[in-house]
């Protein structure tokens, strides 16, 4: 689990295809690598990846090709930054929100806009999450805990304050980059949670409806 404060920008020190997946090699930058053992987990841009080895500058993570056709990890060159951040312990500060490192899809910013001394960002997400993403809600971004400011079907707004910028990989965005989007976790397990003993049916896919509510019992209209 982590938090969405991502605590250092990394980057591709190495990438290797290996039989269809990948082995990612890592800079990473000012995290410090004292502490992290083989095994531990470490959030990449979001996406929560197992050290297989360590190397004088950082660590290197195998990436299965499931992964690789869920997340943008595989268009990732050679030099591209990433944003990092290690595992939580239950001594941790929780400043952003609790996120678990599986990415729910690719969305792309189709905007991008000043705002005084921040920015802000117009993403559309993949129509399957527009029913996770609400105003005010938590969503990550590249591995970044973020608050939505609006929201219009499957495009939603986001506002980076100039911290943020400078502490992620989020300042040299523009329209048209693609970013791994993971919604609150507690919304897709309310989700689930509600469907009840339908949840064990096969095809059960999930989805809040009316019906669903009423049947909870929410009021009819």
């Amino acid at each position: 689990m982590f938090t969405g404060i991502i605590q250092a920008i990394g980057s591709i020190a190495a990438l290797q295809r290996r039989d269809g997946d990948v082995r990612l090699v890592i800079d990473a930058g000012t995290l410090p690598m004292t502490d992290v053992n083989l095994g531990d987990s470490i959030a990449v841009s979001g996406v929560c990846l197992t050290v297989v080895g360590k190397t004088a500058s950082g660590f290197s993570a195998d990436v299965s090709g499931e992964t690789l056709r869920r997340t943008m990890l595989g268009s990732l060159s050679v030099k591209a930054a990433v944003n990092l951040e290690k595992a939580l312990t239950l001594e941790t500060r929780l400043g952003g929100h609790l996120v678990s490192g599986h990415v729910d899809g690719i969305g792309t910013i189709t905007a991008r806009k000043e705002d005084s001394r921040s920015v802000q960002f117009t993403v559309q997400a993949p129509a399957q999450l527009a029913r996770y993403i609400a105003v005010k809600g938590s969503i990550c971004v590249d591995g970044v805990s973020l608050t939505v400011n609006a929201v219009d079907g499957a495009v939603f707004e986001l506002n980076i304050v100039p911290h943020t910028l400078t502490a992620t990989t989020l300042h040299e965005y523009r329209a048209g980059r693609q970013v791994n989007l993971e919604v609150d976790l507690v919304a897709r397990y309310l989700e689930r949670l509600l469907l009840g003993d339908a949840a064990a049916q096969s095809g059960a896919a999930g989805g809040i409806t009316r019906a669903l509510l009423e049947s909870c019992g929410f009021p009819a209209k």
